[in-house]
C-alpha cells in the first residue's frame, strides 16, 4: 500500500492488515497496538492519526461513523483525559470498545487493504437518479402536517395562479441541510420548487430568524394581499396562509396554532437537498403526508421550569421540576410526541388481542417487591428480573387500519405499553 511504503512500514508486520482475519480481530489488534495517549487523540471529530502504525489524520465528522464523541464540530479531548482513566469516570476499556467499533467500519470499507473498494466511486455514483429520488422521498416521508383547518391543504394547482412565498428560509440552501451531511448533489429550494406551480412573489419578510426589524415585513404583506395563496407566513393575505417550519427540535408555535388566519402548518425538520421539492409535493397534494413528530413540542414556559443542572427524566415534585419526554410528562403541550395529520382519514379496529400471559417461575427465579402508591392494590408477584427470565411468550394483537378517506395515504401505527396502575414513579407509557 502506498501509504505504508511511503512511511517505510511493512504491512505484513501488522495483523490488522491481514485480510484473512475477521474484522473484529483486526480492529482489536489495531487498538491494542496504540498507547493510551494515541487512543485519546483518535476520539475527537478530527483525530491526529498514528503515523507509526500508518493511520493518517482523519475527519470522522464527514468521513465515517463515529463511535465516541459524535456531538459536532469543536469536540476535542486534551491531555487530561489519559489521567482521568485512573478513576471510574473514564475507563480505558470503554475507549477501546468505542475505537474497535469505529475501526471495524473502516476495515469493512477496505481502509487498510490497499486501494479501498469504494475509492473509485465519485459524484456520479452518489448523485445517481435513484439516490436523488431517495433524497426527495425521505424528505416527503419526514414532513409532518401539524395543522390543516378546513382542508387548507392540499392546494389545487389548477386554481392557484399566484403565490406569495415569504420568509428568510423560503430560498434556503444550507439551512435545509442541517449540520451533519455530505456535500449535496443539487439543492432545490422551496422557492424554486414552488415556482413551478404559479407566478411567485418572493419576499424575505425578515432579514434573519429573530425578525428584530419590521423594515421588510410590509413588502411581504403587500405580496400576500395580492396572492392566491401565501406560503410561510404573513399577517395579511387574500388566500390561505401556510406556515412551513425548519427546525431540529420542538418549537412553541402556539401563536400560529391558534391563529385563524394560518390555515395549515408543516414541519419539515431539516429536509435535505430535495427539501424544496418535497415541501411543494406536500403543499400541492402530490404526496399525502404521514410523518409523526419524533419528540414532544413543549410550551415555552416548560423550559423555565427546568434548570440546565437538572438531569432526571422523572419529575422532581419537591423542586417543582416536570418530567421529561412523553414517558414522564403529562402536562399540556403545543403538540404531543408522535402527532401528525394526513389528507385522508384512518379508522382503527382492534381485531384480536391477548389480554394476559402466564409465566411460570422455576426454583431459581423469584418475585421482587416494587414501590406502589399507598392506595393501590399490590399483585401477588409485583415484579421479576428480566435477566433471570427465559420467557418465549409473545403478546400478540391484530389491528385493522382502514383508509376511509378519498386519498391514498400512509399511516404510522404507534403502539404503546404502560405499567400497571398504582406503580410509584413509573413512566406513563412507552413505545
Amino acid at each position: 500500500m502506498v501509504r505504508y511504503s511511503s512511511l517505510g512500514l511493512d504491512m505484513t508486520k501488522f495483523p490488522f492488515c491481514d485480510k484473512s482475519l475477521p474484522y473484529d480481530v483486526r480492529a482489536s489488534d489495531l487498538v491494542k497496538q496504540m498507547t493510551l495517549s494515541e487512543k485519546v487523540l483518535q476520539l475527537g471529530n478530527t483525530n491526529r492519526g498514528v503515523p507509526r502504525l500508518g493511520l493518517p489524520k482523519y475527519e470522522w465528522w464527514s468521513e465515517a461513523l463515529h463511535g465516541v464523541s459524535n456531538v459536532g464540530p469543536g469536540t476535542f479531548f486534551d491531555d487530561l483525559v489519559p489521567s482521568s482513566t485512573s478513576f471510574p469516570t473514564v475507563r480505558e476499556a470503554e475507549i477501546d470498545k468505542s475505537l474497535k467499533n469505529l475501526y471495524i467500519v473502516l476495515l469493512r470499507l477496505g481502509f487498510f487493504d490497499g486501494i479501498p473498494q469504494y475509492s473509485s466511486l465519485g459524484k456520479k455514483d452518489i448523485c445517481s437518479d435513484e439516490h436523488v429520488e431517495l433524497a426527495r422521498e425521505a424528505a416527503r416521508e419526514g414532513t409532518v402536517l401539524l395543522k390543516n383547518v378546513d382542508q387548507t391543504l392540499p392546494l389545487d394547482a389548477n386554481k392557484i395562479k399566484t403565490l406569495a412565498v415569504i420568509g428568510p428560509h423560503a430560498n434556503a440552501t444550507a439551512a435545509m441541510i442541517g449540520n451533519y451531511a455530505g456535500v449535496p448533489c443539487k439543492i432545490v429550494t422551496p422557492l424554486e420548487a414552488l415556482s413551478a406551480y404559479g407566478e411567485v412573489d418572493y419576499q424575505v419578510g425578515c432579514a434573519e430568524m429573530r425578525c428584530r426589524s419590521d423594515s421588510l415585513i410590509f413588502p411581504a404583506m403587500q405580496a400576500a394581499e395580492k396572492a392566491d395563496a401565501t406560503i410561510i407566513v404573513a399577517d395579511a393575505a387574500k388566500g390561505p396562509v401556510i406556515l412551513v417550519l425548519f427546525s431540529a427540535g420542538g418549537l412553541d408555535i402556539g401563536f400560529a396554532k391558534n391563529n385563524k388566519k394560518i390555515g395549515a402548518i408543516l414541519w419539515a425538520g431539516y429536509p435535505g437537498e430535495k427539501g424544496g421539492l418535497a415541501i411543494a409535493d406536500v403543499i400541492f397534494g402530490k404526496y399525502n403526508p404521514g410523518g409523526r413528530l419524533p419528540l414532544t413540542w413543549h410550551e415555552a414556559s416548560y423550559a423555565d421550569m427546568l434548570p440546565m443542572t437538572s438531569m432526571p427524566l422523572r419529575p422532581v415534585d419537591s423542586l417543582g421540576y416536570p418530567g421529561r419526554t412523553y414517558k414522564f410528562f403529562n402536562g399540556s403541550t403545543v403538540y404531543p410526541f408522535a402527532y401528525g395529520l394526513s389528507y385522508t382519514q384512518f379508522n382503527y379496529t382492534l381485531k384480536s388481542a391477548v389480554r394476559s400471559t402466564h409465566i411460570k417461575l422455576n426454583k431459581f427465579q423469584h418475585c421482587y417487591g416494587i414501590k406502589y402508591r399507598a392506595e393501590s392494590q399490590i399483585p401477588p408477584c409485583p415484579s421479576m428480573r428480566i435477566d433471570d427470565m427465559d420467557c418465549k411468550e409473545k403478546i400478540n394483537f391484530e389491528v385493522e387500519v382502514k383508509n376511509v378517506g378519498d386519498r391514498d395515504g400512509s399511516e404510522v401505527v404507534v403502539v404503546y405499553s404502560k405499567p400497571p396502575e398504582g406503580l410509584d414513579a413509573s413512566h406513563i407509557k412507552q413505545v
